[in-house]
């Protein structure tokens, strides 16, 4: 029997506080596994909704390029069938929107179901009476739409890491930065020191790993951008690169669009709440000086209020010759496997 649909209008940001637990509540035990590869959406549309602008809407939400990666990379790839061709092993796709627009529908709007025919699976249905009241919610609606979609593939990584991690390297950085986490298998220790901790996963077309370090909470200074990235260049020094002598950087400088010298290049700098906790992102670039590598990355910070320590998580992939969004995403994905205890409250 499938679960009774969750109705997502206006408030589709709703659905952005499922957690990986509840969304796990939702997983009905001995459905068969979800097909197709992460960050892929399977879109039933009939072709006179997909060729037209609705159509073209639905790609720019989904496609849109990711920030800060060294190609152009999209959120999702889409694969677009219609209505007669979903059968067989298609059903048990991992992301699902269905495009119907007919005139029962009484007003624009989406609904989910988990799990119809596989599990973890996220199925949502986008109804609307005419193509301009769908064009008309996308509008409004969209960019919510996409984080859905972003954050169910997050809770399977999640809940694969509740599941399978690295006890080792969880209490590793627990002991070091008085932080609980689950590192999800794969990940190996390559490096430990005084406040640093440096562990990746290997594949043999790419590498995505992580480096965790602190240092005293100076006030709001320790947590501007230029601050931040001088204490990244301090830490990363700690990465030897492939020749000797050779460590990691921080791209700073870039060649102009002449190639006749150089600009600035800052990375991205933005406040986010994960767990109800505020971090500030960066996004960037990561280069290896006396030698050639190099690739993105994605930092969080906060204060640990416990030791009121800055502490931070730094995650890159180095992949020369494949995308590097699929490295990229479960390393964005730690900062939700971490927790902090809580301040103890001093006598007053």
């Amino acid at each position: 029997m499938k679960y009774v649909s969750k109705i997502v209008t206006f408030a589709l940001m709703l659905l952005l506080a499922v957690s990986c637990r509840e969304f796990h509540t939702l997983t009905k035990e001995g459905k068969k596994p979800i097909q197709g590869g992460a960050y892929e959406v399977l879109v039933i549309c009939n072709n006179a909704e997909w060729e037209s602008e609705l159509g073209t809407k639905l790609r720019d939400l989904l496609e849109q390029p990711i920030e800060m990666l060294n190609q152009n990379e999209p959120l999702f790839n889409v694969l677009r069938i219609t209505q007669n061709d979903f059968r067989h092993l298609l059903v048990q796709h991992r992301n699902i929107l269905k495009v119907v627009i007919s005139d029962k529908a009484e007003q624009a709007q989406i609904t989910a179901e988990y799990d119809v025919d596989a599990a973890p699976q996220i199925v949502l249905t986008f109804q609307a009476p005419t193509q301009k009241a769908a064009l008309e919610y996308l509008n409004t609606n969209g960019e919510a739409l996409v984080k859905v979609l972003e954050i169910a593939e997050r809770n399977r990584t999640i809940a694969y890491a509740e599941k399978h991690n690295v006890k080792v390297l969880n209490d590793l950085l627990h002991n070091e930065f008085d932080i609980d986490v689950k590192i999800p298998k794969g990940y190996e220790l390559r490096s430990q020191s005084q406040d640093f901790i440096w562990a990746s996963y290997e594949f043999p077309v790419a590498s995505q790993g992580f480096f965790c370090y602190s240092y005293p909470y100076r006030g709001k200074g320790s947590l501007n951008v230029d601050y931040l990235v001088a204490m990244r260049n301090q830490f990363a020094k700690r990465i030897p690169g492939p020749s000797a002598g050779s460590y990691m950087i921080t791209v700073e400088q870039i060649p102009d669009a002449e190639g006749k010298g150089e600009i600035p290049l800052r990375p991205l700098y933005r406040s986010v709440v994960v767990n109800g906790k505020e971090w500030i992102e960066m996004r960037g670039f990561w280069d290896v000086e006396n030698d050639y590598m190099g690739g993105p990355f994605v930092s969080y910070t906060t204060v640990n209020d416990a030791t009121n320590e800055v502490f931070t998580i730094d995650c890159y992939v180095f992949s020369p010759k494949y995308g590097k969004r699929n490295f990229l995403r479960p390393l964005e994905h730690l900062v939700h496997l971490i927790s902090f205890p809580k301040s103890v409250e001093q006598p007053k």
